[in-house]
């Protein structure tokens, strides 16, 4: 939990500032995708597959959508932005993983393959649905400059068309890929932990 805790909270806060002060909409949305799919379906996985129980992938999001909330809330109060930190919505990609689980009888594979799509499709739309609920980063962000920004970060006009396509779409389809191999990694991480523990 405490793991979980830490890396989710740290991991908002990384993606936020780069979707902050980046070109938002098109290459930072891609990675800020593919990065919450990795943090999401790694630690899901491992502790459904270490429990065993249909529903503990919902409580890993839970916990993650709280201390999230969080880290918000103590940047807000640190006088930034409302809008600085952009939260990521885990849980109801989290409840797709573990239909996923039980509706394959907890078969580990299924979970692999039906989970990973599922996941790594499914976090790009909400998260692409929270970006819309907020002002514009681009905006805010000239609005509060830093006094020590990094290069990389320095804020710069839409490149619209970059892709041609949608950053939706671009996160979903790398995402639906990637989430496999992550859940993979999931239950990969359990043998390891068994064999530790044997």
């Amino acid at each position: 939990i405490v793991v979980v805790a830490v890396n989710s909270t740290l991991l908002t806060i990384n993606s936020g500032d780069y979707i902050f002060y980046t070109d938002w909409a098109w290459t930072s949305f891609v990675v800020f995708s593919i990065a919450n799919t990795l943090m999401t379906i790694v630690g899901a996985v491992y502790y459904l597959t270490f429990t065993g129980v249909p529903g503990t992938a919902t409580y890993y999001g839970l916990i993650m959508q709280v201390y999230t909330w969080v880290a918000k809330v103590a940047w807000f109060a640190l006088g930034y932005p409302v809008d600085f930190i952009v939260h990521p919505m885990w849980i109801p990609s989290c409840m797709l993983l573990d239909l996923a689980y039980w509706a394959t009888k907890k078969n580990k594979h299924s979970l692999i393959f039906f989970g990973g799509v599922l996941v790594g499709m499914s976090m790009p739309l909400f998260n692409m649905v929270q970006l819309m609920l907020i002002a514009d980063p681009l905006e805010t962000a000239f609005k509060y400059p830093r006094p020590t920004l990094p290069p990389y970060m320095t804020p710069i006009e839409p490149q619209v068309g970059k892709f041609y396509n949608s950053p939706v779409a671009l996160g979903a389809g790398a995402g639906a890929v990637l989430a496999c191999t992550f859940a993979a990694l999931g239950c990969k991480l359990n043998t390891w932990t068994y064999r530790w523990m044997a």
